[in-house]
């Protein structure tokens, strides 16, 4: 078995090869051997969640077992958006925090993203360790017996009272304002509009019947197609996409033209920064976000602190030099004051009361980026970890480098998540971008 922590948890196909039952279970148990150890003179608290797919409550079940046969109470939250779960984890004071998601991917995936006490992701040493005790059949497992076994109780306001934590942190009357929301089935489908409706903001509500086995399917932050006829047919302001478990927030505007995590990283940096809210003047990005960022913020005199991909990364450069914000191209946005992990559902009200604010249109705040071509690779292997670092991969990369003559770039990676490699070209001209795009797939796939 390899590593089984990626860049946002355990993360598979449920039920499958990896992601059984008999793990979630052992994930459960360690974890809390780990993070709890140090828990003293009370009994320990975990907290756990999860999005909409059916696979989730055979998982709920499993990671509960283990929760408890390490002496931990649970308190169950049902389905809430990962950021809820990470919030919820400081409201209670509990000790860990457990989200059952796969976020984006397709329906038959499903995670465990763990939280430590204050609904903080983990470091890599810790989920080093925890990994280490999951597959270590040699451990010694040294379990609480009678009443030292921990207890399960249910909670269901938790919702409540995360969605009035979004609008206290976000205090803007949105009247006016009329939104199309997309909850892509997932977690967000009660919580999302009850909140933007609750900031005065008109609502149109789509992708919000979760069933088990629809989310993402066709809708949310990677389908915008349907969202982008509704706005148009609703003649809305805009239109929010979450992804199944509400992590992230894409957007687009009343013409239905799309505001990716770069334009809304950079409306908002500059929302603070002409706030005061802007620590150091600086707002923190990953590798892939587009060079027509960079150039945004260096004309609003806003520097940018560049971290690896990962939500986790952006997160430890906003503690480490305690910045205000950061994100991802990918629609997860750090607002570090009032939360301790991406929360699309934040961004959101943050995007909308920034319109609010000045009277502009999504259209006009986006403009403010100009971004260069860009193209996406996603090259599904065997071994993502090989076929990354395959030689004649290396090479395919260098000679687009060439041609490429300093004027773009090139970002290679295996995915944190699924068995693809992802690749980014940015280039002067599409035409640059689709075929150094195209030459490094061909030598990815040539791995196979």
């Amino acid at each position: 078995m390899g590593r089984l922590f990626g860049t946002d948890g355990v993360r598979g196909l449920a039920n499958g090869d990896l992601l059984t039952p008999s793990l979630a279970l052992r994930v459960g148990e360690a974890a809390a051997r780990v993070l709890l150890r140090d828990v003293q003179d009370r009994r320990p608290v975990a907290v756990i969640g999860r999005d909409g797919r059916a696979s989730g409550e055979m998982l709920e079940g499993a990671v509960v077992a283990g929760l408890t046969s390490a002496g931990a109470d649970v308190i169950r939250v049902g389905m809430l958006p990962t950021p809820a779960l990470a919030f919820l984890t400081a409201h209670f004071r509990a000790d860990l925090g457990v989200m059952l998601s796969a976020s984006h991917n397709p329906m038959p995936d499903n995670g465990i993203k763990i939280f430590a006490a204050g609904g903080h992701k983990l470091p890599d040493d810790t989920e080093a360790e925890i990994e280490a005790l999951i597959l270590d059949d040699d451990a010694p497992w040294q379990r609480p017996t009678g009443a030292d076994v921990g207890r399960v109780t249910d909670h269901a306001e938790g919702a409540a009272a995360y969605a009035d934590h979004l609008l206290t942190a976000v205090p803007a009357d949105l009247s006016g304002l009329k939104v199309v929301v997309d909850c892509a089935h997932g977690a967000s489908s009660l919580i999302a509009p009850e909140a933007y409706r609750r900031a005065g903001a008109d609502v149109v509500v789509m992708g919000a019947e979760p069933n088990g086995t629809n989310i993402n399917d066709g809708v949310g932050s990677t389908h915008l197609d349907s969202l982008r006829a509704a706005v148009v047919e609703h003649g809305a302001d805009l239109g929010i996409a979450h992804d199944g478990d509400a992590d992230r927030c894409l957007a687009v505007d009343a013409a239905g033209k799309d505001i990716d995590g770069d334009q809304i990283l950079a409306i908002c940096a500059i929302g603070l920064k002409e706030a005061g809210e802007l620590t150091d003047d600086t707002v923190v990005a990953t590798v892939m976000s587009n060079l027509g960022f960079h150039n945004a913020m260096a004309e609003h005199g806003i520097s940018v602190a560049t971290t690896a991909v990962g939500d986790r990364y952006v997160l430890e450069r906003l503690r480490a030099d305690r910045l205000a914000l950061g994100g991802e191209q990918s629609g997860h946005v750090v607002f570090l004051k009032d939360a301790t992990t991406g929360d699309g559902l934040l961004t959101a009200l943050h995007l909308m009361a920034r319109m609010a604010q000045t009277g502009r249109t999504l259209a006009e705040l986006g403009s403010v980026v100009t971004r260069l071509p860009q193209v996406m690779i996603n090259v599904p292997v065997a071994d993502r970890e090989r076929a990354a670092s395959a030689r004649p991969v290396a090479e395919a990369v260098r000679r687009a480098e060439v041609e490429l003559a300093g004027a773009g770039r090139i970002l290679l990676r295996p995915s944190g998540t699924e068995q693809l490699v992802r690749g980014m070209v940015e280039a002067p001209s599409e035409d640059q971008a689709e075929r150094g795009a195209r030459k490094v797939a061909d030598s990815v796939a040539a791995t196979r």
